[in-house]
Formats: C-alpha cells, structure tokens, sequence
C-alpha cells in the first residue's frame, strides 16, 4: 500500500518501499527496495527476485492552527491491490481517528477536521490497514504512520521572570554587569527561525546596553553619579525569527538602582556662622547644634566634629550626634559676659569611613569658623568669699559688731545690694545684719558655755530685682571669757581611821572650770581661811589637784566620826602609800554588832553594794537559834558569793560578842552614838584591864563638850 501527501508545506516526499518474499514465508530481516530489486541487509548475497506488490510508506505533515472553512487534506492511502473498482477498503486507527482525522474508505484520503496546536501535542501515531471489501480479508499487513503537527511562529517569546529590580554601584567601569535576562519561546527551535531569539534595548540608552545573544545587561557609560541620577527604568525586548521583520517579540521592564559609594566629602553650607549662648547657660549642657552636609548616605555620610582652634577651645566642646549628624556644641567652663563677651571656634566635619579609590577627589572633610556671643543677663549679687568665719566674745555687749559680709553686682549695672539673715521661723534670733552694709551685730548676750558655734545664712539681693538672690554661711565662733568659777569634781566625803600616822595622805581632791582651756585648768587650792581651821589636817597645792594630809597629835585622841547622824557601818582604813580612796577596803561588820541592833543597820553613801536586805534580816534573826561557829562559817560562805565585794583579795573578820552579857556591847560605835552624860568611871570596878577604857572615854567625852 502506497502512502502518499500532498501537502504542499512539506518540500522533500519520501517514499519507503517494503517488500515482502512471495515464496510463502516472509523474510524476518529488515528489506529494503525499489523497483523491482531487493538487498538483505544483514549481509546475505543480492539475489534478484519478482518483489510482490508492498506498503509503500511516508510521513504525513499536517499545519498547525488552520483556520480555513473545509478541512485540511493530510495524504492519501493506496494499496497496489485497488484496481479502482471499490473493490479496496481502507481503515484508519490509533490516536485522533474518527474524530480529528477521517478517511475516505474507497479513495483513502485523509482530512484533519480540527485546528490544531503543535505546543499542545506534535505529532500523533495512527494505523492505516486495506481489506477486501467482500471478504473482509486483509489485502495487505497494518501499516503504523505518523502525522506530525507542522510549526508555524504562533508564540512571542516570554521574559517569565519580570520585572527585574537589581542595584549597581555607582562610578563602576563602563561595561559593569548589572543582570542577564532569558525569554523563552514556545514555537519548534528545531524548524525554521520562529523560537530562534534576538534581544535589544528600547528603553535605558545611553546608560545601559544588552547583549543581543546571551541578554546581559551593562553599563554603558563611565562614572554613573548617584547623587545627579540613582533609579532608571530599562526596557528589554525579545523577538524571534531571529529579529526579522515579521517575528514575534515580547518585553520586559529592569528597574536599576544605583548604590551610594563614598565619593562625597562632607560640606557646610556656610563659612561663618554666629552662636548666641547667654551667660547664664549651665556648664555641661547643649548651647548649640551645627551640621555639615554630606550627599552620600548610610556609613559613607557618617562624620565626626572637632574644634580644631579658637579662643573658646577650653569653653566648649563638641561632639557628634549619629542619628541627625550634627555637631553638639556643650559648655565646659562658666560664661561671664563682663569678663568677656564672645568666643571664636574653628570646627571641622570629617568622614569616618573613606574609600581610598576616591581619595583624589580631595580631602573628605571641611572646616568652618563658628563665632559665640555672650549673652548679658541679670545675675544675683556675688559674695567676695564662699563662706565666712567671724568670732565674738561671750558676754559681749548686745549690738556687738561681729563681723562684715560684703556682695556686689556682678553686671554692668552695679545695682545696690541689701542684705539680710535667713532665719527660719523656729530660730532663736542671736544676730542680725545692717541691710545697707551687711554688718553682723549681736542682739542676746551669748555665753560660749551654752552655745560656743553659730551657723547663720545671710542672703543678699539687687535693689532693682529683689527675686535674684544669693546666700551665703557665715560661722560665727564664740571665744571664752573667765566667767565661770571653778568647782570641785564631784561632792567628797572622806573618812579616815582614827590610827592614821600623821603625815599619811588621807585623798586627792580635783577641781574643773566650765571655761575654755586657757582660762580654767590651772587653779589654786587653799582653806578657807573664814572657817575655822582643823590642826588635825592639812592640804598640799599641786596646781591641778590637792592631797589632804593628816596632822594626828598623839597626845590626844579626836574621835574619828563627829557627826552624830552619819554613822557608818563600815570600818574604813588607807594604806600608808596613800592613793585615796582606790586603796579603802570596806569590810561590814554588822556580826560585831548586837542583834539586837541588827534594824539599825545603815550602808555607806559612797559606796552601794548590790545586796538585797531580806536574806540578811532572816539570817540576824535566826542568831539566836544557832551556833556561834556555824553563823561564821555561812558569812564567809555569803563574802565568797557576794558580787558587790571588791575584786581583789581582802580580809574578811567576823566576831560575835553573844547578847547574854549584862554589860551589853562595849562597841565603840554604839559609844558615840549615845547622847548621855555617862560616867565611864564604874568601868574601874570590872578590873584594871578596864580602867584604861575607862579615863578614855571619859577624855573623849571631855574634849567633846569643849
């Protein structure tokens, strides 16, 4: 069977012949032949034979997108057994029969009844096959043929990634690459021009070109300044049949961003600027600003300020604000417009990060001169010292002058001053101040012993604007007059044993003066010589304490305790070294007495020995229910226990007289205390032992009526 086309787009017809041996078994070899020749292929020799009558095969070729009103001839089926009598029926398989291709059973011809779309599918395979129209035998074997879908240039080429946003850094080379774009295009690359692309520029010349082959874009020109243009807009076309005329095209858009490179040095808009600053402005704090313009950005635009000369460079500094950029003018020293009334700074702006490929352009940093004007204002009235010291005698007269404080304006005015004592509503008021001169008198008598220091705040302020105010401390110290007598240290109440040696140092008596040093530790001592005078002591001046001696005549006995109300129960003795009342030992001696006498018990004043009383009672009235020897033995055991004895090691006596005796106790104590005219005479009939008792108490009693 002969398969032909007639498709007028397809130029070269090729015909395959496939013959088959008539011999009754078909050769399983590949053949193939013309006329009436035939060739194994598998290297069998060439023998010529009458070929039967076979396919005679080609490939169909059908055009895509056909718009036309009939349907497309696609080629023809014949088979050498059709005589041309419809004897000969041919059938039409596989993909797209029936319905996009149909055949004419008699003729064989076959049409494509639908428009097709070779980007959707480009080629289908079909069986073509010829039967007897009577038996309904194959004729001839199937056939398998193929229609392929012809290309026509139905697709623009498509850029599938736009638009495109890509950034360069300005001042690159000429010919910098910026970006490469691709558009695809759907037609067959492998059939005429219609997929083959050409890419141009239509939009971005002079700046930009692109490679009409590859699609990369680059600069175009030299020295692209991002500060005269940062964004363009570049437009890039596609077209296929290699740029013909005719050939499809599609575009893109490329939006170009220049990046910013350190190619601009910072600049002051002025050369000379002025700065007010009043001469009340607080030193630390921000007086001004000045900026430097820098046409780059980001860290390319980052700058630091300097003072780099000027009379003001030890008054102001200057530092750098990185948010805004400027320069932040502080004070370092205190303004004083009388002193001096304006300040010159030189201050120079200067690029932190420099890019050295740049540095020919000149130097990345400017200066300019910054002149400050020192503002007048009213200020409060100047003390001439910070604080003040004055001093008064006590005892002064009231209005004493104590001292002068003196403030001045410091402005050109000179305004007057008034001044006056800033006294709080619940100060004693001691002193107060001449408005006009700011002398300080006193207004109470002072006395250094009660007060020796005042601390006072004297305010001045301008007659014209009594709100500005200035405060100043005055100390006023007060000095010491000998106003104060001197007194002895503490009340003294001496006791001495009635068998101290004469000359023997009985106590040591001090003196203090309330005055100041100089006019009271050094006192004098004597005995007052409008009393009568006691031979039996006498005192020694040192200057600063006095030492009472002891004068005893041993002729003649003076009783030790003259008062009758202060009776003591304690023995008191010195040690003959001396050293006052350190060396008394103090021993209670209330077993020697009776028990009877027990209630008439009294402790020393001087001397408050922590005991309590009860335990003490108990045991005197159990005295008479006990032993003698057992009641010694519970004293000794109370001294051991006893906090308020002395730490150091004394002798501790104890004796018990009984209270049976008819003569009663013969204790000296109880002696004195007796207010009678006793007659110690009938003491001679107990014995001469007591005869000697006797005279004394009598002689006693004698020199104490006297």
């Amino acid at each position: 069977m002969k398969i032909t086309s007639t498709s007028c787009i397809c130029p070269v017809l090729v015909c395959l012949c496939f013959v088959q041996r008539c011999y009754g078994t078909t050769h399983h070899g590949s053949i193939r032949g013309t006329r009436n020749q035939t060739k194994h292929i598998e290297g069998e020799t060439e023998v010529h034979h009458r070929p039967k009558r076979g396919w005679v095969w080609n490939q169909f070729f059908v055009l895509e997108e056909h718009m036309g009103p009939d349907p497309q001839y696609v080629g023809k089926l014949h088979s050498n057994s059709d005589k041309g009598d419809g004897s000969v029926k041919y059938i039409l398989t596989g993909e797209g029969a029936g319905t996009i291709f149909i055949i004419d059973d008699t003729t064989g011809d076959i049409h494509s009844t639908k428009s097709l779309d070779r980007e959707q599918k480009t080629h289908y395979v079909l069986h073509a096959q010829a039967i007897d129209r009577r038996t309904n035998k194959p004729l001839e074997p199937e056939s398998e043929f193929i229609i392929k879908v012809q290309d026509i240039n139905d697709n623009a080429p498509k850029f599938t990634d736009g638009p495109y946003i890509v950034t360069v850094p300005e001042m690159s080379d000429m010919g910098t690459s910026v970006l490469q774009v691709t558009a695809t295009d759907a037609d067959d690359p492998t059939y005429g021009n219609s997929a083959r692309v050409v890419y141009s520029i239509l939009q971005g010349q002079p700046y930009f070109s692109v490679d009409p082959k590859t699609g990369v874009i680059r600069t175009a020109l030299h020295n692209m300044d991002r500060e005269a243009r940062e964004h363009y807009s570049v437009v890039i076309q596609a077209k296929d049949m290699a740029g013909q005329v005719g050939g499809l095209s599609g575009s893109t858009t490329v939006n170009i961003t220049l990046t910013d490179v350190n190619d601009n040095p910072p600049r002051f808009p002025q050369k000379h600027y002025q700065l007010y600053v009043p001469e009340s402005a607080q030193v630390g704090s921000a007086v001004g600003k000045i900026k430097a313009n820098d046409a780059d950005t980001g860290s390319n635009a980052d700058m630091t300020y300097s003072i780099i000369n000027g009379d003001g460079v030890g008054i102001f500094s200057i530092s750098t604000d990185k948010e805004t950029r400027e320069g932040i003018l502080s004070l370092k020293k205190p303004l004083n417009y009388e002193k001096k009334k304006s300040y010159t700074l030189n201050i120079e702006g200067a690029n932190t990060h420099l890019d050295f490929r740049f540095s020919h352009l000149g130097p990345f940093k400017d200066a300019t001169m910054l002149k400050i004007i020192v503002g007048d204002v009213d200020e409060p009235p100047l003390f001439s010292m910070p604080s003040y010291v004055m001093e008064v005698y006590e005892n002064a007269k009231i209005g004493t002058v104590v001292g002068t404080v003196l403030a001045q304006d410091p402005d050109s005015a000179n305004s007057l001053v008034r001044y006056f004592i800033d006294y709080n509503a619940e100060d004693d008021r001691f002193f107060n101040i001449d408005a006009n001169t700011g002398t300080i008198k006193t207004t109470k008598v002072l006395d250094r012993e009660e007060t020796p220091w005042y601390n006072i705040t004297v305010a001045a302020s301008e007659n014209d604007n009594p709100s500005l105010l200035s405060h100043v401390t005055v100390g006023i110290r007060v000095l010491d007059v000998n106003d104060n007598p001197p007194e002895l240290a503490r009340e003294y109440d001496i006791v001495v044993c009635e068998n101290s040696k004469p000359g023997q140092v009985i106590h040591t008596i001090s003196a203090t003066d309330k005055d100041d040093f100089a006019n009271g530790p050094r006192f004098n001592f004597f005995l007052d010589e409008h009393l009568s005078i006691n031979p039996n002591f006498t005192l020694k001046d040192n200057e600063a304490i006095v030492v009472l001696f002891i004068t005893l005549r041993r002729s003649k006995k003076e009783p030790l305790i003259i008062s009758e109300e202060d009776v003591r129960e304690n023995v008191v003795t010195y040690d003959d070294e001396g050293g006052g009342e350190e060396d008394t030992e103090a021993f209670d001696i209330t077993a020697l007495r009776n028990p009877s006498a027990a209630e008439e018990l009294k402790y020393r004043r001087d001397i408050r020995p922590e005991v309590k009383l009860t335990p003490r009672h108990q045991t005197l009235s159990t005295l008479e229910s006990i032993d003698v020897q057992e009641f010694i033995k519970q004293r000794l055991a109370e001294a051991d226990l006893d906090p308020s004895v002395p730490p150091y090691d004394s002798l501790q006596t104890y004796a018990y007289e009984g209270q049976r005796s008819e003569a009663g106790s013969i204790s000296s104590l109880d002696s004195a205390t007796t207010q009678s005219d006793q007659d110690y005479q009938y003491l001679g009939d107990w014995g001469p032992e007591f005869k000697t008792l006797a005279e004394l108490y009598g002689e006693i009693e004698s020199e104490r009526t006297t």
